[in-house]
């Protein structure tokens, strides 16, 4: 169960983060709440993870899946440019998290 509260907040975390753009100096309420919601959410559910899930793993899970798909959903809803030596940092990014829940042993598995 730990790991589906570590995934829901990336998921979260994602969100929040990919509304921040829009969010317009705090002025546009969807948004504004779409963040502080799903922030407030983000670390409730976190703090479910790392009950079982040793900190340190959790957060480089978390934090390493989360800059893959913050930079991907920029890359697709906001148009930001990515360049091939960026997709191969998402790539490096996510063989580290593979590498770290596979062959790990403070991965908790």
């Amino acid at each position: 169960m730990a790991y589906v509260w570590l995934f829901a907040s990336i998921v979260t975390e994602v969100i929040a983060t990919t509304a921040l753009k829009s969010v317009n100096n705090f002025t546009a309420p969807i948004p504004t709440a779409i963040v502080v919601f799903g922030y407030a959410a983000t670390f409730y559910l976190f703090y479910r993870a790392i009950e079982t899930i040793q900190v340190g793993v959790a957060y480089a899970i978390w934090s390493g899946l989360g800059m893959v798909l913050i930079a991907l959903l920029a890359w697709m809803i906001h148009r930001q440019a990515l360049d091939t030596p960026a997709f191969i940092g998402i790539g490096l990014i996510l063989s580290g998290v593979v590498v770290l829940q596979i062959f790990s042993k403070t991965a908790g598995h």
